[in-house]
């Protein structure tokens, strides 16, 4: 019986079973993490790379002076930044001043043309973007908004709408409308219980569109350079000019501005704009 038993279980000895399969998962996830984080960590060499030619793979130096250049008063920098900053604030302004009242009425309102008026949002982002600020470029001269601030500031609008229209018709749509009833039975003015119940609680979406629409007037190119170079003078442009001449210290130090407050504002998005918005998109 003692024999019988010993042959029969399992061996106290037996090698344990390997799982191979964490290679092939291993193997993806650095691939995936290359993609994602080596054009970051090269453009943060970069800004730190005094020499750096073939065939060396890092620099052969490094140092703060291009840091310097870029912040010097001829440098343009911090003109380019101050400008850029204040061109996406006044097209959030202008883009939320419009998506406020639109987005209410098309989240309230039982309109039959909805879906084709939110469409029609998606419009600038339908066509190619050169012919269109090409066509715009030749208006405004006529008028006299090229190579202004107005002139910029109404070219990202257009293209911050899609984002202001669209979260905050998602925004007023996941607000229960049983609670601006409450605030009418009450006394409250149709204009009160707008301002004290309803934009209150969609305050978060509003505060993402808001975001959104300032991150896509920060980055924007084509129409900054159409409509306002030379005279007005934006981060966009700025690193444009240096990568075109070559000078990719420059141009990394000015893309590295530009990608901090991106990443800090979409962390702020990530947190406001919740999934119960989120599925009221398109709606």
């Amino acid at each position: 019986m003692t024999m019988f038993s010993a042959l029969t279980s399992p061996s106290v000895h037996a090698m344990p079973r390997i799982d191979l399969w964490w290679v092939p998962r291993g193997v993806v996830l650095g691939l995936l993490a290359f993609v994602v984080f080596g054009p970051l960590v090269n453009l943060v060499l970069w800004t730190v790379a005094e020499r750096w030619y073939f065939p060396h793979a890092l620099p052969a130096q490094y140092g703060f002076s291009y840091w310097a250049r870029v912040f010097a008063p001829r440098g343009n920098a911090i003109d380019a930044l101050t400008t850029s900053i204040f061109v996406a604030l006044l097209t959030v302004a202008l883009s939320l001043a419009f998506a406020i009242p639109a987005g209410f009425a098309l989240a309230r309102l039982k309109l039959s043309l909805r879906g084709v008026i939110l469409l029609a949002f998606l419009i600038p982002q339908a066509f190619p973007n050169l012919p269109v600020y090409v066509n715009i470029a030749r208006l405004f001269y006529q008028v006299g908004l090229n190579g202004t601030v107005p002139g910029v500031v109404l070219v990202h609008t257009t293209h911050g709408l899609v984002y202001a229209v669209w979260i905050a018709t998602a925004a007023f749509a996941s607000v229960d409308a049983e609670l601006e009833q409450a605030a009418r039975s009450v006394g409250a003015t149709a204009l009160q219980a707008f301002r004290d119940v309803t934009l209150p609680l969609a305050a978060p979406g509003l505060l993402a569109s808001a975001i959104f629409v300032f991150l896509e007037s920060l980055d924007e190119f084509t129409g900054s350079y159409f409509v306002g170079a030379p005279d007005v003078n934006l981060l966009p442009l700025l690193l444009y000019s240096a990568s075109s001449g070559g000078n990719y210290q420059i141009a990394s130090i000015t893309a590295l501005l530009l990608l901090v407050p991106s990443v800090a504002f979409m962390l702020v998005v990530e947190r406001f704009l919740k999934a119960d918005v989120l599925s009221k998109v398109g709606k």
